[in-house]
Parts: C-alpha cells; structure tokens; sequence
C-alpha cells in the first residue's frame, strides 16, 4: 500500500488527502499507466472509504439523489 493507512490520519491530513487524489485524477485516468491507475483507484478507494466510516450521516444534497435528480429531469420537461 502507498501513503500511510487512512485510520492513522487525522481529519485534516485526510481531508488534504482527498483533495490530492481528486485534483489528480483527470490526469492518473488521461496519462498514467494501468499501475498507475490502479494504485490510484485503490487509494481512492481507501482514503474515500474512510470518510465515509467517519461521516455515515453526512450531509447529502437532494440534487444528488434518484429522487431529487428525477424531480429534477421533470421540472425541466
């Protein structure tokens, strides 16, 4: 595994974390290896999965949902 294990970083560290990975994906998907890539997926994977062990209630926008994407594609219609 590279990077240090997601449970050890604390809230701050994580969250920079994140913004790292997401910043590079683009690029990882345009111009990295498949090894590249899949390493990157995994500690995606990893660091995500650990926010989410820590926020299970986070805040979630209507928009992002079924629900409010359907109530969404009807206004427009």
């Amino acid at each position: 595994m590279a990077g240090v294990d997601p449970a050890r970083l604390d809230d701050q560290q994580l969250m920079r974390e994140l913004d790292t990975i997401h910043r590079t994906r683009h690029d990882t998907l345009l111009h990295g290896s498949n090894d590249a890539l899949r390493a990157h997926n995994l500690r995606m994977a990893q660091l995500e999965g650990e926010y989410l062990r820590r926020h299970p209630r986070r805040p979630v926008a209507r928009g992002r949902t079924r629900e409010g994407a359907r109530e969404r594609d009807v206004a427009l219609s």
